[in-house]
């Protein structure tokens, strides 16, 4: 269910996926307060009120619109259905997405395929739907929300990485399939920040500690990720640069977000990965 279609406005009309919390949540409420119409996909009506009244509560209007990244039919239903109620699509945030964090020995296939349907094979076929649309306006834009972790590779986040990185490959090479039609194609790449993936860590690591021949690496995550949780930014920094990657003329290719990110890439550039692994595998216990 949607809510009720309103007047068509005069300002862009952008959709942004997975906007019923964190990073979504912030964008979605960013770019209203910009003045964008600003669209937020959640997965059922419930999480379609919430964002409503968080947007009510900062005297803003966002609009929803309800289904699953995940099924094919339903996202087209959606872009035609967006389209439809406010008279085209300038841009489209590919946020939705979770946590998976497991060793790979303890990851099963229906764990992987999942995570890569929702985090790769989602937003390209959004982008996909939306290319059309997007053409034939004034410059569109697909902003594709990955992680530090698109550049990275750490222990017990194998899948999850794994879906971050194809999705920058695709990414790379859907911007240049498209830059002759106007249509500009963004990687937002943060680091850590204040969102509800950490609570899915949580329970991941807490299984894995009690399930796993890799328990002491658990352990060790989640006291790392305990230690370092009050340092994170606030999702709204995220959604800032999000905005301005949609405003902007030229934005660049990608945006690393957060001091962590890029500290992480640089360190990661820099360090032979021989000497990386032993670092880790120390800290990490494996």
């Amino acid at each position: 269910m949607s809510d009720p279609a309103p007047t068509p406005p005069s300002g862009r009309v952008v959709l942004t996926t997975g906007a019923n919390s964190g990073i979504g949540l912030a964008t979605a409420l960013e770019l209203a307060r910009r003045g964008f119409v600003s669209v937020g996909s959640v997965r059922s009506e419930a999480k379609a009120e919430r964002l409503r009244a968080e947007a009510a509560e900062a005297d803003l209007t966002v609009h929803t619109v309800e289904f699953d990244v995940t099924d094919a039919d339903a996202c087209a239903a959606a872009v035609d259905d967006v389209v439809a109620r406010f008279g085209g699509l300038y841009g489209v945030v590919n946020n939705a997405g979770y946590s998976l964090t497991g060793a790979i020995e303890d990851c099963s296939d229906d764990q992987a395929r999942h995570i890569l349907e929702t985090m790769v094979v989602a937003p390209m076929r959004l982008a996909r739907l939306a290319l059309p649309h997007l053409r034939r306006g004034d410059g569109g834009r697909i902003v594709n929300v990955s992680s530090i972790y698109g550049r990275t590779t750490t222990p017990l986040s194998g899948w999850y990485q794994a879906s971050k990185h194809a999705l920058e490959g695709v990414t790379d090479a859907l911007r240049m399939e498209v830059a002759a039609d106007g249509v500009q194609v963004v990687l937002i790449e943060p680091g850590g920040f204040r969102t509800g993936i950490w609570e899915e860590f949580d329970h991941d690591t807490e299984q894995g500690a009690a399930a796993s021949r890799y328990g002491t690496a658990y352990t060790r995550a989640r006291r790392t990720m305990e230690l370092t949780s009050p340092l994170m930014g606030d999702p709204a920094a995220c959604a800032r640069v999000i905005a301005r990657a949609l405003s902007l003329r030229s934005p660049k290719p990608r945006y690393l977000v957060g001091a962590d990110a890029h500290v992480l890439a640089a360190a990661f550039a820099l360090t032979p990965t021989p000497l990386r692994d032993r670092i880790t595998r120390a800290v990490m216990g494996l």
